[in-house]
């Protein structure tokens, strides 16, 4: 079977609008907003002319509904963003740094449904594995209020669609953004049925979250595994984390389905994170999640786009995933990997090494 793949172009149209960054103030001029469509259609693009587009099988992506997105989040935070994607000018998530335009409210609808649309190609039997290109991304989005440029949980309601409609129970998430994925582990954290592991850049964003000892509430306890790794990790610190605690922790929990929340934040060209990842870091660890995938659930892997600012190279990690998910090399080379995946931070250090050590033992790994 081949590999999914889902983008549509107007996942492109979320309207951001400007900002420094993410900020405003007096003595800020404005730029485009962080959050912006580059580095997703220049990723979408990347997709299509190295060719392997052609070896994909195109999902098409329906909308999620409001029973779906209920599943999740409260109706006060629906209705308030229906009312405000009314008004011409917009509104905000629920930060005050999260923005959206005239419309947005359809379209975060969209990329909800977009990651429902490749889950249920997976579940069906349709696809082998599946990556899911939407706008906006998801994982910080709790029940009852958007935040961190999300507006809903769209990991989460995948989920919860899958629970509801498709007969599936137990469900893996892995989140390798530099930033915490708080808004899924939110929405599961009393759940026994979901494993939500996060990988990120310790105290990032939000920087009240994902610490070690945040691991789950009541029946849930346990079920939140987060490993907040020191700034400047690289290759080793995060394949070392994969082997002694990702894989172990996925492998005991026994899932039906395999998701992950991809942020290409973590690589060492992005504004917002101090990480060190190069595309085959990427690569590696799609690879081994395949691997997981296919001893613990049937292969059943679904990847759905969360973060990552660098408009020149997340296409280039982008597109290294989805060849390692396909199984087709394009012959597209990385250009900056030369420079990069021999920097020094790249392996595994003491620091990295102790930090994953306290993590697997507080979990009995």
């Amino acid at each position: 079977m081949a590999t999914g793949w889902l983008w549509h172009e107007r996942f492109g149209w979320h309207d951001t609008g400007t900002a420094g960054g993410f900020l405003k103030g007096e003595f800020i001029q404005p730029l485009q907003h962080l959050e912006s469509p580059e580095s997703k259609a220049r990723f979408a693009s990347l997709v299509e002319v190295s060719g392997i587009a052609r070896a994909l099988k195109r999902i098409e992506v329906v909308a999620a509904t409001e029973a779906d997105l209920l599943r999740i989040h409260t109706r006060d935070h629906l209705e308030a963003m229906r009312e405000l994607s009314r008004d011409p000018r917009g509104g905000d998530m629920g930060d005050g740094s999260s923005p959206f335009g005239f419309g947005g409210f359809e379209l975060a609808c969209l990329a909800a449904g977009g990651t429902i649309s490749a889950l249920r190609a997976v579940v069906g039997g349709e696809v082998r594995n599946a990556y899911a290109l939407v706008r906006p991304p998801g994982h910080h989005a709790r029940p009852e209020r958007g935040m961190g440029f999300c507006m809903f949980a769209n990991v989460a309601v995948a989920i919860a669609h899958a629970r509801a409609e498709l007969g599936i129970g137990r469900v893996a998430v892995v989140d390798w953004d530099v930033h915490h994925g708080n808004g899924t582990e939110a929405c599961f954290q009393t759940d026994p049925d979901v494993l939500t592991i996060s990988l990120h850049q310790d105290g990032n964003f939000p920087p009240d979250t994902g610490k070690v000892t945040d691991r789950g509430t009541g029946a849930g306890d346990g079920s939140a595994i987060n490993i907040p790794l020191p700034a400047g990790s690289g290759e080793g610190a995060y394949l070392h984390a994969f082997d002694r605690v990702v894989l172990p922790a996925i492998e005991r929990f026994r899932p039906e389905l395999v998701m992950v929340a991809s942020g290409f934040d973590s690589s060492n060209a992005d504004p917002l994170g101090r990480m060190l990842l190069v595309s085959t870091s990427y690569a590696a660890m799609t690879r081994r999640l395949m691997q997981l995938a296919d001893a613990v659930c049937g292969g059943r892997l679904v990847i759905s786009h969360e973060g990552g600012y660098s408009p020149f190279y997340v296409p280039f990690c982008g597109l290294a995933v989805v060849e390692t998910l396909s199984g087709v090399s394009t012959g597209v080379t990385d250009p900056y990997l030369a420079a990069w995946a021999g920097l020094p931070g790249q392996e595994l250090q003491d620091h990295q090494r102790a930090l994953v050590a306290q993590v697997a033992e507080s979990f009995g790994l």
